[in-house]
C-alpha cells in the first residue's frame, strides 16, 4: 500500500478533531477564562513556578510527553502488520489521549499546580490518594526505565550519536542563559543559537566518529546508563529555565522540524509500505511482542494514542508555567495531537522496511540459541507464504556507517532506517544515508532524553509530597537537602531497572504501567466533571476510560501469565520476573481500588472529600464561575 493517502488521511482527521471537538471541550466541558488566576503568577517563586510565553511551553510540553512512546511503540507494534496501529493511533490520540491531557493539565492549573496523585486526594477520596500516590511513583520509575533503555541501546557503542546528543547539554545551558539572563526575552536569537548548534553537532559529530576522538565517546551500555543517570539528576535539580525549559524548547524544534520535513518526504516519495496490513504475529508468539494483537497493540503503542505518563506532566512542570486559562487548549490537546501525528510518521517508516529487515534488527541473536531460533522462524514463516528473508539490510548496513544492525532490537535503530531511507530518497538528498541515519539516532534520544529529564522531576516532586507527610520541608521543592535526596532516589531507582533489563521485559510492563495510569488519571477527570457540576459530560472521559481500563487490565494479566512467570524458571531471569510480575500485580490492583472508589463517588455512595482551608482559598474544580 502507498503511504501518501495514510499521512494526508491521519493529518485531516486530526485537524478536525483540534478544530471542532477541542473548541467544544474548552467551551462546553471546561469554560476556559482567562480572568481565572493561574499558579505560574499567584505562587510565582523564578524557579519552579514560571510564567511562559506559550509556544516556549507547548515546546517544554511537548518535548517532556513525547518520548520513546510514540516514536518507538508503533515501530514495534509493526510486528502485527501496519493497519492495527494506525487505526489506534488516530482514534486513540482525538477522543482519548488529547482529552487525558487537556483535561488533567486544566484541572492541575485550577488546584495550584497540584500534582495527579494530590487531585485524586481532593476529588476522590484520601485512600484513592495515597493508593495513585504509591503507584504513580513506580510507573514513574517503570516508565523512566523503558524509556531510558531505548536510549541505552541507540547511544551504546555510538561515538556519532553520543557527542551529538551530549553537546545539546551546553548547547542548552548557552539558550537559557542567553534568553533569562544575558539577552532577557531575546527568545528569537536565542533560538537561531539553539538551532544552528543542533546541525553543527551532527556534522561535527560525524568528524568525531572518524577521528582518533571516537574511543572518547564511545560507551557501553551500562557507562550509557550511569552518564544518563546523572544528567537526569542534574537535570532535575537545576532551575527550570536553566536547563530544562530551553533544552525542551530546542528539542521540540528539532522534532517538529523533522517530522514536518518526515511528512513532506513521504508526500514526495509516497514510500510503499511493505509491511502487510496484518501479519501472521497477531495471533501471537512474535519475536518483538510475544503476546496477542488485542490486548497488546494497545498497551505497545502507548504514548502515540493515549499516555498516563503525560498526567504526570500535565499535573507536574507545565501547570506551573501557564501564563493563562486559555492556552491549556493548544498546550494540552494540541501537544498531544502531534505526539499523534508523530507515532503515524514512525510506523510508516517501520512499516516501509521490508519484513525481512525489520526482523532481523528487532530479533535478539546474542547468543547461538537466539539464533537458532531466529533461523527457524525465517525459514518457517518464509515457506508459509510471510517472506522473512531479508532484503536490504547489509546494504543499509553499509551505507548507515553502523558495525552491525542485526539484532539492534529496542526500536530506535529501525524506525533511524525507516527515516533516513525516505530521506535519502527525496530529489537531491540522494548519497547522504549515513549523515541521515545518524541524524535520525540524535533526533530520537532527543525525543527521549527530554523525557527523562521533566519525568525525574516530575517523580521528585511527587517523592516530595509523600515525604511531606513525614517530614513537611520535603514539600518545599525550593528546599535543596530535599531535591538533591528526592531526585536521587527517583534516578536510581530507574537505572537499576534499565541495567539489568531488555526491551522485551520492560516494554510490556511499561506499556501496561503506563495505560493504567491513564485509566487513573481519566477517573480523577471524570469525578472533577462530576464533582463541577456537568456530569452530562462525563462521557467525554468515561468513554476511553472504560475501553483502556479494560484492555489494559487484560494485557496486565496476560503479562504476567505470559511472559513474567516464565522467566521465573530460568536462575539467571527469576529475580526479575518475580520483580516484574509482582510489580505488575501492584499496580492492576491499586487502578481497580481507585476505579473502585471513583464509581463509588459518582453514584454518590462516597462523599466528596471536605476541602481544607488552603482548598477552598485556592482550589477550583471545573466550574463555570471564576474564583
Amino acid at each position: 500500500m502507498n503511504a501518501l493517502p495514510v499521512i494526508v488521511g491521519a493529518l485531516c482527521v486530526m485537524a478536525i478533531a483540534y478544530r471542532y471537538y477541542s473548541a467544544f471541550l474548552a467551551a462546553k466541558v471546561l469554560t476556559l477564562d482567562d480572568s481565572r488566576p493561574v499558579p505560574s503568577k499567584t505562587m510565582y517563586d523564578g524557579h519552579n513556578y514560571y510564567p511562559t510565553n506559550k509556544w516556549v511551553l507547548f515546546g517544554h510540553h511537548f518535548a517532556a510527553i513525547s518520548g520513546a512512546g510514540p516514536l518507538v511503540g508503533p515501530v514495534l507494534a509493526a510486528q502485527f502488520g501496519f493497519l492495527p496501529g494506525l487505526l489506534w493511533l488516530v482514534i486513540g490520540v482525538c477522543l482519548g489521549g488529547a482529552v487525558h491531557d487537556f483535561m488533567i493539565l486544566v484541572a492541575s492549573v485550577r488546584r495550584r499546580g497540584k500534582s495527579l496523585a494530590e487531585i485524586a486526594r481532593t476529588e476522590i477520596s484520601p485512600l484513592s490518594g495515597v493508593v495513585a500516590g504509591v503507584a504513580i511513583l513506580f510507573i514513574v520509575v517503570i516508565a523512566l526505565a523503558g524509556l531510558g533503555l531505548v536510549v541505552v541501546n541507540a547511544l551504546a557503542e555510538s561515538p556519532w550519536g553520543t557527542f551529538t546528543v551530549g553537546f545539546t547539554i551546553p548547547l542548552a545551558l548557552l539558550m537559557g542563559l542567553y534568553m533569562y539572563r544575558f539577552r532577557k526575552g531575546k527568545i528569537g536569537e536565542g533560538t537561531i543559537i539553539g538551532v544552528v548548534g543542533l546541525f553543527a553537532a551532527v556534522i561535527i559529530g560525524g568528524r568525531v566518529a572518524e577521528s582518533s576522538w571516537a574511543a572518547s565517546f564511545t560507551f557501553s551500555k551500562n557507562t550509557v546508563t550511569l552518564l544518563m543517570a546523572a544528567y537526569g539528576f542534574v537535570a532535575s535539580v537545576l532551575p527550570v529555565w536553566m536547563l530544562l525549559c530551553p533544552r525542551d524548547y530546542l528539542s521540540s524544534y528539532l522534532k517538529i522540524g523533522t517530522i514536518a520535513f518526515l511528512i513532506v518526504g513521504v508526500m514526495l516519495v509516497h514510500p510503499h509500505l511493505n509491511m502487510p496490513a496484518l501479519t501472521p504475529f497477531t495471533a501471537g508468539g512474535g519475536p518483538v511482542i510475544p503476546g496477542k494483537l488485542y490486548p497488546f497493540v494497545f498497551v505497545t503503542i502507548a504514548c502515540g494514542a493515549i499516555s498516563g505518563f503525560h498526567a504526570l506532566i500535565s499535573s507536574g512542570t507545565t501547570p506551573k508555567m501557564i501564563t493563562r486559562e486559555t492556552d491549556t487548549r493548544v498546550i494540552g490537546y494540541g501537544a498531544m495531537l502531534m505526539e499523534g501525528v508523530v507515532g503515524v510518521v514512525a510506523l510508516i517508516a517501520a512499516s516501509s522496511l521490508f519484513p525481512g529487515d525489520y526482523f532481523a534488527i528487532n530479533t535478539k541473536v546474542d547468543t547461538p540459541e537466539q539464533q537458532a531460533a531466529y533461523v527457524r522462524m525465517v525459514d518457517t514463516h518464509t515457506a508459509e507464504g510471510f517472506d522473512l528473508q531479508p532484503k536490504e539490510i547489509d546494504q543499509l548496513q553499509a551505507e548507515s556507517g553502523e558495525k552491525t544492525l542485526r539484532g539492534r532490537t529496542g526500536g530506535a535503530p529501525t524506525l533511524a532506517l525507516g527515516i533516513a531511507k525516505i530521506f535519502n530518497a527525496i530529489p537531491g538528498m540522494t548519497g547522504l544515508m549515513k549523515y541521515w541515519y545518524h541524524f535520525a539516532i540524535m533526533f530520537e534520544a532527543l525525543f527521549i532524553l527530554t523525557t527523562i529529564d521533566t519525568g525525574t522531576r516530575v517523580g521528585r516532586f511527587l517523592v516530595g509530597e509523600f515525604g511531606g507527610r513525614f517530614y513537611k520541608k520535603f514539600e518545599e521543592p525550593n528546599w535543596q537537602p530535599g531535591a538533591f535526596l528526592t531526585t536521587a532516589l527517583v534516578v536510581a531507582g530507574w537505572a537499576a531497572f534499565i541495567w539489568s533489563g531488555s526491551i522485551s521485559t520492560i516494554w510490556p510492563m511499561f506499556g501496561v504501567a503506563n495505560q493504567l495510569l491513564a485509566a487513573v488519571a481519566l477517573c480523577v477527570a471524570t469525578t472533577a466533571i462530576i464533582n463541577s457540576g456537568k456530569a452530562r459530560y462525563a462521557w467525554t472521559t468515561i468513554l476511553p476510560l472504560a475501553f483502556v481500563g479494560v484492555t489494559t487490565l487484560v494485557a496486565g494479566w496476560e503479562s504476567i501469565t505470559d511472559i513474567f512467570l516464565p522467566l521465573t524458571r530460568n536462575p539467571k531471569t527469576a529475580a526479575q520476573g518475580y520483580i516484574d510480575a509482582a510489580l505488575t500485580a501492584v499496580l492492576m490492583a491499586a487502578a481497580v481500588v481507585i476505579l473502585a472508589d471513583s464509581i463509588r463517588r459518582w453514584t454518590g455512595g462516597r462523599p466528596r472529600p471536605e476541602p481544607t482551608a488552603e482548598g477552598l482559598a485556592n482550589d477550583s474544580a471545573l466550574a463555570d464561575v471564576p474564583t
